[in-house]
């Protein structure tokens, strides 16, 4: 089985990113041959080979172990392939704690690829804590699209939310397409088990631009907050736990915003 896994494997990476044999061999300086042979259990590849190969295919990390251990080889970025992955480096885990105090007064949370919150400053919790409609509905680990799709929490006082919600929809769906990891699946389902959630978001629509920032605007009574978002990813950073971290932090639109940073987030 394991003989045939990776062959398999590397031929759905392959045709998932739209490349013919010939295409991947010119951009891996393989010849076109070759990819034939390691596709058809005729050839296996070297530990090398497969990095290179996987490497050429913006494969993501978890995967690569993955296709790592089918070819009989030892998981490069993560102990297993199975496991959860390891703890962040102390001086990673520095860094972002870094992040946090000095985005302070205002909101920056890490997410998980599925959206779960793994860290959050002070800022966001006391800011966004104000726009929750049913506070004892929270769950012990929140997740960041449950919080913007769930009408308990913040999508009531959300302005333009469908807006918003739309551009949620089409970004988890770019990313389950482009990593192939089977984990977003359920995020996707969830998203579309609140109510009023058009059906037709189920289907990718790429017609409009992806763009790098989100605007979102928050409004409860006379406390109002507008931020722009932008999401931060580490480059190259050859660790799973690394490479599945989603930083995202929160900046002012206006003074209103800003002021009403500094009163919430610094109490």
């Amino acid at each position: 089985m394991t003989s045939l896994l990776f062959p398999a494997l590397l031929r759905y990476w392959r045709e998932r990113r739209g490349m013919s044999q010939l295409e991947l061999s010119c951009a891996a300086d393989v010849s076109a041959r070759h990819i034939s042979c390691l596709e058809s259990s005729r050839a296996k590849p070297s530990r090398d080979m497969v990095l290179r190969l996987l490497s050429v295919l913006s494969v993501p990390l978890r995967e690569q172990d993955q296709a790592l251990l089918a070819a009989g080889f030892e998981p490069r970025y993560s102990v297993a392939a199975s496991e959860p992955p390891p703890e962040l480096d102390p001086a990673i885990a520095h860094a972002i704690e870094r992040m946090m105090e000095k985005q302070e007064p205002f909101p920056l949370t890490v997410l998980s690829l599925d959206g779960r919150i793994v860290r959050s400053n002070h800022a966001a919790t006391s800011i966004f804590g104000a726009f929750i409609a049913e506070p004892a509905a929270l769950p012990d680990s929140p997740n960041m699209y449950t919080l913007l799709f769930d009408p308990r929490f913040l999508r009531s006082f959300i302005l333009d939310w469908s807006t918003l919600a739309r551009a949620i929809t089409s970004r988890v769906h770019r990313e389950h397409l482009q990593r192939g990891d089977s984990r977003l699946a359920p995020v996707l389902d969830q998203l579309f088990s609140f109510p009023d959630v058009p059906s037709e978001w189920r289907h990718p629509d790429f017609s409009t631009q992806a763009h790098p920032t989100t605007q979102i605007t928050l409004v409860r009574g006379a406390l109002r907050v507008c931020f722009l978002v932008t999401v931060t990813a580490f480059s190259a950073p050859q660790r799973v736990a690394l490479d599945e971290l989603r930083i995202e932090s929160c900046f002012p639109l206006d003074q209103e915003t800003q002021a009403t940073c500094v009163r919430l987030g610094s109490g």
